[in-house]
C-alpha cells in the first residue's frame, strides 16, 4: 500500500477503520463534498491519464508516478470530514492498486490493467463526489503501442 496515503502527513486514518468494511455509497442520496485539495489532485490525475494517449511504458511508469505523488498531496493536505474521508478512502485504495500494477512489472497487460483501473477509480470519483467543474473521466485507455482510440473526457458510462 502507498505509504504517504497510509501514514499520511499526522492525518489520522484510525477511526476509518471500522467503514473499510463498508463499501462506496452516497452521503444519504447526495454525493460527498470535495474540499479544494481534494479536487487538485483528482483533476491532476484525470489529467495524467488523458494526456496519455498512446502510452509508452515510460509513460505509463509518469502516471504511477504522479498518481502516487497526488495521493501524498492529498493525504498531506486532507481537510475533509471523517465520514467524506473514509468514503474516499474507497477511491484511494483503487488508485493505489492502478498505480502499484503499473509500477509492479514491465508488463504491457499490466500497465493496460494499472490506467483501467485508475481510470475506474476516477469514475467511481465522479458519481459520488460532487466537484464543480469535473469535466469527465477517461472512457478507455490504450496499450503500449497501440493506436488509443478516441478518449471521450465527457462519458458519464460507469464500469459494470
Amino acid at each position: 500500500m502507498h505509504t504517504a496515503w497510509a501514514q499520511g502527513s499526522g492525518h489520522d486514518h484510525s477511526a476509518h477503520h471500522a467503514a473499510e468494511a463498508q463499501h462506496l455509497k452516497l452521503n444519504n442520496g447526495k454525493k460527498w463534498e470535495a474540499d479544494a485539495n481534494l479536487r487538485l489532485g483528482m483533476e491532476r490525475i484525470r489529467d495524467a491519464l488523458a494526456a496519455g494517449g498512446k502510452m509508452s511504458a515510460r509513460q505509463y511508469r509518469a502516471l504511477a508516478q504522479n498518481v502516487n505523488d497526488q495521493i501524498s498531496f492529498m493525504a498531506q493536505n486532507c481537510r475533509l470530514d471523517e465520514q467524506t474521508d473514509a468514503m474516499l478512502h474507497f477511491v484511494l485504495a483503487d488508485l493505489v492498486a492502478g498505480a502499484d500494477a503499473i509500477s509492479a512489472s514491465g508488463n504491457e497487460h499490466s500497465m493496460h490493467h494499472g490506467a483501467e483501473k485508475i481510470s475506474n477509480a476516477l469514475k467511481d470519483y465522479e458519481t459520488y463526489f460532487n466537484h464543480p467543474g469535473w469535466h469527465g473521466t477517461v472512457a478507455s485507455h490504450s496499450r503500449v503501442g497501440e493506436v488509443s482510440p478516441a478518449m471521450n473526457l465527457f462519458s458519464s458510462e460507469r464500469r459494470e
